[in-house]
């Protein structure tokens, strides 16, 4: 729990602390959790507080093309440039959806045998397909 790392980061030698904790997450952890007056002690430890923003539409276009290099897609198109301006878009650039948006248009696109994902298959995938198994999956 966040009281236990509390307790962690209280041990100290020759005024050092030995140990380093970085969190990462949804700002709702800072936003919810955090500003509560039980965890004013955890609140006063923590050191720095960084918020990463959106992606703009050319980060987003590199964050899907560095995911399906990682994957070995490589010389090879996958997603139209209208299906990348709506994947910008329909996410917000907010990276977790974006991922959200492209496995769910690539599942849908080999359940069509597509050879590229177009805007309207991403359209039809928000649409449609990501109603599926609530907004959490």
């Amino acid at each position: 729990t966040i009281e236990e790392f509390r307790f962690l980061l209280n041990y100290r030698f020759d005024s050092e602390s030995p140990m380093a904790l970085v969190l990462v997450g949804q700002s709702e952890l800072w936003e919810d959790k955090l500003r509560l007056k039980r965890y004013d002690a955890v609140r006063q430890r923590i050191d720095i507080n960084c918020v990463l923003p959106h992606l703009d539409r050319a980060e987003t276009e590199k964050y899907i093309q560095s995911h399906l290099a990682y994957a070995g897609i490589i010389d090879r198109e996958l997603f139209s440039r209208r299906a990348i301006d709506d994947i910008f878009r329909l996410s917000c650039g907010i990276p977790r959806l974006i991922n959200r948006i492209c496995e769910k248009s690539l599942m849908y696109g080999c359940q069509q045998n597509l050879r590229i994902i177009d805007d309207q298959d991403v359209v039809y995938v928000s649409e449609h397909e990501m109603l599926k198994g609530g907004e959490s999956s």
